[in-house]
């Protein structure tokens, strides 16, 4: 009897030993399930960056994607704000509507160019930058897309509006009303570039729609549709 309560005894002070052994070895407590690694927090922003280009492209390059939205209409560039009153004081309401019209189609034959582009950035970003970006304001991530993109974009972009532009009539019709507008009297003539307005407009107006994406992750549980979503940004909710 004294023999096996002695062995009890020295397994019970061995384990001691080990928990003492493992508090020293590892003084930080460990984390919990919820708690993502830094490669979960990487696949966890790689997601949210996919979701928001992906919808982004999506509701954009949709029939009326620009011109139905205030928020990404392409109206005349602002140097031509003046042609636009002008014209439509003078009765020509209609080819001004026109216009704008047609460059809001030519952004939405553009924009799905974007897709490709966006992919190779994300596929990109490292456990650093994501970890930045978790962290950092509600539209950090959108930020780093256009830093890694904007460039590419535009390069990308400006052919396709050029084409779509030409396609559409949209330079045809331009081209006619700035003339109309430069041979009133006692007007300065104007004579925007306007195959570079409509493809800045263009990507603004897609980073615009990835950065709601992103609030809405990052502020609205229901948008975060997968479990990596779900584990990632209820623990950046969490910890800010």
């Amino acid at each position: 009897m004294k023999k096996n309560i002695l062995i009890a005894f020295c397994v019970v002070a061995s384990l001691s030993a080990c928990n003492e052994l493992n508090n020293v070895v590892n003084p930080f407590p460990e984390i919990g399930s919820s708690t993502p690694s830094t490669l979960e927090i990487a696949n966890g922003l790689k997601a949210a960056l996919e979701k928001g280009t992906i919808n982004g492209v999506k509701d954009l390059s949709a029939i009326g994607g620009y011109a139905n939205h205030e928020l990404y209409k392409i109206h005349f560039p602002p140097s031509a704000k003046k042609v636009e009153t002008t014209l439509r004081g003078i009765g020509l309401d209609s080819e001004v509507d026109n216009v704008v019209a047609l460059l809001n189609k030519a952004a939405e034959n553009a924009v799905t160019e974007a897709k490709p582009i966006f992919i190779n950035a994300i596929q990109q970003m490292t456990i650093s930058d994501a970890k930045a970006i978790l962290f950092g304001a509600d539209t950090a991530a959108t930020a780093y897309l256009e830093d890694k993109t904007r460039a590419d974009l535009y390069s990308k972009f400006n052919p396709h509006i050029e084409k779509s532009l030409n396609e559409v009539n949209a330079t045809k019709y331009w081209n006619q009303i700035i003339s109309q507008y430069n041979k009133l009297p006692m007007v300065e003539p104007i004579n925007p570039d306007l195959n570079s307005y409509v493809t800045n407009r263009a990507i603004d107006g897609l980073f615009l729609k990835i950065s709601k994406e992103e609030k809405s992750i990052r502020e609205d549980p229901i948008s975060r549709t997968s479990d990596i979503l779900k584990k990632v940004f209820n623990y950046a909710s969490e910890n800010k």
